[in-house]
């Protein structure tokens, strides 16, 4: 088992920044990327960013240029910076970790809120 504890969600003004951090502890040697989905009212849940243990990084189309994710595998912990934030970043932020094999593990979501 793998167990996921986000920090660092909040409100913030249109334009600002926030990090979100997420760390992973358990069986994390059965993980082989982290990464954060977000969940508007009424969507579905969308990817975010992702990064695998070598550095690979993938980034949805609508946060490019404004997120950067980044972890520190020593601390077993993946950190989102986002910045230039837009009312239309607002949602839930899930905090994932996959799996060589078997379903990902979730965390339990950290609220984000961006104000015009």
């Amino acid at each position: 088992q793998v167990q996921l504890v986000e920090s660092g969600g909040g409100l913030v003004q249109a334009g600002g920044s926030l990090r979100l951090s997420c760390a992973a502890s358990g069986s994390i040697f059965s993980i082989n990327a982290m990464g954060w989905y977000r969940q508007a009212p009424g969507k579905q849940r969308e990817l975010v960013a992702v990064i695998t243990y070598g550095g690979t990084t993938t980034y949805a189309d609508s946060v490019k240029g404004r997120f950067t994710i980044s972890r520190d595998n020593a601390k077993s912990t993946v950190y989102l910076q986002m910045n230039s934030l837009k009312p239309e970043d607002t949602a839930v932020y899930y905090c994932t970790a996959r799996r060589f094999t078997g379903n990902p593990y979730w965390g339990q979501g950290t609220q984000v809120t961006v104000a015009s």
